[in-house]
């Protein structure tokens, strides 16, 4: 094994200050935003008693990311990283506070969640430009790694969390939390990162190194998604990143109707949602900390197979146990998605790398948020079941467009201005 080809250590992630700040903010925001959509769609069930108004709650901050994403997608390469990271966990601080302490109507309180989502993909954009200009090579495929094993399990501990909080003292408590916990996410962004975040930001330089302006931030954001989205490489990258999430997302939507149609105990549901998330904590750890960097990458395939073929095996009802084995096996294939990571970054202009990373976050959240309303349909046209595998088939058939060729054989990426 050359040096080259070596994975990475988390010594070597954890040592960066700027990755330590922005893992912890991160897992902190995930974690409060996970109870916060958690507690208001209770406030708004209890206060309306409608399902449906409950499940928009539930919903409205995935959605309308796609507008922010696309029109202003370009203040991530704009602007300096710090600032604009610390702003949006303010914001959504004062999202969180505003929904517990004011007795707000719906529409209003769906409104002020669509509004804030809008700016989410710049906040995370923003956050993932720092951290690929702060970790170089394997560490920072290790780095994101690492990340999406903390965005798991601070989900899983947010919706629990959720559930103890909300009974304990109330949404609106709850929701207070969720605001205390942004603010932390904040100072710790205020103070862990160095005044520019790492990160240049701002002016945007020629090749020959002249700053030039790109005019308005909107303009300039249509601008760039055109011309990312037009470079065939990195339109694969990023569907290979949407698609299946989004298939795997409809999917897990469904395993509570699921279990409710096979006759499961009361309370399996909840097993089964959290199997894909377990399994998807251990593909990420064995695979970004003891696969080398080329095997991961040759992996990618196998790996995105193994993430849709448990899930057609529900056509066949497996007992609980067998079903809940399937779905951890299932999450496991998410760590295809660390062999794509280094053609991903190699295929960016460095200077749309924070805007291509706000696409990311958006196609991610607008995919899964309409992936469950989709297969849904499906389910009640068809049953849950045959919903569940058709998510399995569809991602088992994308799997050779989205990853043809090997990922490392990336040619350097173009300027994209």
């Amino acid at each position: 094994m050359t040096v080259v080809d070596r994975p990475a250590t988390y010594r070597e992630v954890f040592a960066e200050p700027s990755f330590r700040a922005l893992f912890v903010a991160r897992t902190l925001a995930i974690g409060a935003n996970s109870l916060q959509i958690f507690a208001l769609s209770v406030l708004v069930y209890t206060g309306t008693g409608s399902a449906l108004l409950s499940a928009l709650a539930f919903g409205a901050g995935f959605l309308p990311q796609v507008v922010g994403g696309l029109l202003l997608g370009s203040l991530t390469d704009r602007l300096r990283p710090r600032p604009l990271i610390v702003a949006g966990y303010a914001v959504e601080a004062l999202l969180a506070a505003a929904l517990g302490l004011l007795d707000l109507p719906v529409a209003a309180s769906l409104s002020l969640v669509a509004v804030v989502a809008c700016g989410t993909p710049v906040f995370a954009g923003a956050a993932a430009r720092v951290i690929a200009e702060q970790l170089t090579g394997d560490a920072y495929v290790l780095g994101r790694s690492v990340s999406n094993m903390s965005s798991s399990a601070a989900q899983l501990l947010g919706l629990a969390g959720g559930g103890v909080a909300v009974a304990a003292a109330g949404p609106r408590h709850a929701l207070l939390f969720a605001a205390a916990c942004h603010v932390a996410a904040a100072v710790l962004v205020r103070f862990g990162l160095g005044p520019g975040g790492g990160s240049r930001g701002g002016a945007v330089r020629s090749r020959g190194g002249a700053v030039r302006s790109r005019g308005g931030a909107v303009r300039d954001s249509l601008a760039g998604a055109s011309a990312l989205f037009g470079d065939r490489t990195i339109r694969r990258l990023l569907l290979a990143q949407w698609l299946p999430s989004a298939f795997a997302a409809g999917a897990e939507a469904l395993l509570v109707a699921y279990a409710g149609r096979r006759g499961f105990p009361s309370g399996s549901g909840a097993v089964l949602m959290a199997a894909p998330a377990a399994g998807m904590l251990l593909g990420n750890f064995v695979a970004g900390r003891f696969l080398r960097p080329t095997l991961r990458e040759r992996l990618a395939g196998p790996f995105l197979l193994l993430l849709g073929t448990p899930l057609i095996a529900v056509l066949a009802a497996p007992p609980l146990p067998v079903l809940a084995a399937l779905l951890v096996i299932a999450g496991t294939g998410f760590a295809y998605g660390l062999g794509l990571q280094r053609a991903f970054l190699a295929a960016a202009p460095e200077a749309r790398r924070g805007q291509l990373f706000a696409l990311l976050s958006t196609g991610m959240m607008t995919l899964q948020g309409l992936s469950p309303l989709l297969l849904g349909t499906v389910a009640e046209l068809t049953s849950p079941a045959l919903a569940i595998a058709s998510a399995g088939a569809a991602t088992v058939l994308v799997a050779p467009l989205l990853l043809r060729g090997r990922p490392s054989d990336i040619r350097p990426a173009r300027s994209a201005s």
